[in-house]
């Protein structure tokens, strides 16, 4: 079993970040949240002009046993169509990342679906099959699906930590590519079940503000599966559970969040800036830093999703989200959404001029400064 060793930010940079953005053309704060998030990322990257190099966007699929006894209004089928989808480029997924320039993989963690060969090969690391599948497709395919949690754990501890492993592999060998951004995805019927299960677990919130109607459902689908994830957890309760991360995660996720969780501390390793998405993207950031508290430190929350399980978890992470724009879609749609609020923060960092170099008079030396509005 891998183990991660991640450190906090060196706040040794901290107050000249904080001159830098003071000394911009501009009174104090006037850029608000993209203040705070410009100095993250130089403290992050440790440098006071902070660069975003390959962007990239790495969205996580698989399949939930549980599905299967009717926490979604869907049928377990769409997870492979969906991936269809990606690989067509006609989600949304892909029309926000071609827009923003982000680099798109679709990882397959665990799919009940065979997606067959295809014209064009890619690179992966040695264990991922390498079939000749779709140049956005990347297959590391753990099982054809989770086994259903209402049953028995949706999956042993050795698989939780060989997902775990191999999320932490594609990070790497990303990495070496020069990537330091990376946002983080998912596709999975069922999967707001497994988050809310995850979100319940370890922020010791009750089960009900956990669960939301995630893809659609009705209120006797909601109802039903409140009802079905009450009857998961008792139990796992029952046989002795407790709310360690790693229990928890191989108790109730799903391939796709184990892979997701391995990838962001292995991003967080490597000093790489996180972009965590909405509801199911934040309980695999949640296990992480419950595993990793210092991970906190690389995460830029990009959106607040619409589905009630999110506001917890950012509650509970003392988090701030770049965006409120009632999504619930996932896909990674809020961080490829959010990335060009990144990029302002970086560019406005680097390429502001500052009083001095303006020539402008600041009222906080103590001369007559012109009129300048916060307004704009």
């Amino acid at each position: 079993m891998h183990s991660f060793e991640i450190s906090p930010v060196d706040r040794a940079l901290e107050n000249l970040l904080q001159n830098k953005v003071d000394r911009k053309t501009k009174p104090l704060g006037a850029l608000g949240a993209l203040e705070k998030l410009a100095i993250q990322i130089g403290l992050i990257q440790q440098r006071l002009d902070p660069q975003l190099c390959q962007p990239q966007l790495l969205v996580f699929a698989g399949d939930h046993g549980a599905a299967q006894a009717g926490v979604s209004a869907y049928p377990q089928d769409v997870t492979w169509q969906m991936v269809e989808n990606f690989l067509a480029g006609g989600a949304a997924i892909n029309v926000f990342a071609r827009q923003n320039g982000l680099a798109l993989t679709v990882v397959d963690a665990g799919v009940a679906h065979d997606f067959g060969p295809r014209d064009v090969k890619r690179t992966a690391p040695d264990f991922f099959e390498n079939r000749g599948l779709s140049p956005l497709l990347l297959d590391a395919k753990m099982a054809p699906g989770t086994a259903n949690y209402l049953e028995q754990p949706a999956m042993s501890a050795a698989q939780c930590a060989e997902a775990m492993a191999r999320g932490a592999a594609i990070v790497a060998q990303l990495a070496a590519t020069g990537c330091n951004v990376l946002g983080f995805g998912e596709m999975g019927i069922g999967n707001t079940a497994a988050a809310a299960l995850l979100t319940h677990c370890l922020t010791g919130l009750p089960l009900a503000e956990c669960v939301g109607r995630g893809t659609g459902l009705d209120d006797a689908g909601l109802k039903r599966k409140q009802a079905l994830l009450a009857t998961a957890l008792a139990r796992y309760r029952a046989a002795g559970g407790d709310d360690a991360p790693r229990q928890v995660l191989a108790e109730f996720g799903g391939f796709e969040m184990a892979m997701m969780v391995g990838a962001m501390l292995a991003a967080a390793e490597r000093r790489l800036v996180l972009l965590v998405d909405g509801f199911i993207v934040g309980a695999a950031a949640l296990t992480a830093i419950r595993l990793q508290p210092a991970l906190r430190d690389y995460c830029v929350f990009c959106h607040r999703s619409a589905e009630a399980g999110h506001r917890v978890q950012l509650q509970a992470l003392q988090a701030e989200p770049l965006l409120d724009l009632g999504l619930r879609l996932g896909e990674g749609t809020g961080a490829a959404l959010a990335f060009p609020l990144v990029q302002a923060a970086v560019n406005f960092l680097n390429e502001m001029a500052s009083f001095e170099s303006a020539g402008v008079a600041d009222k906080r030396d103590d001369v007559v400064a012109p009129r300048v509005s916060s307004a704009g």
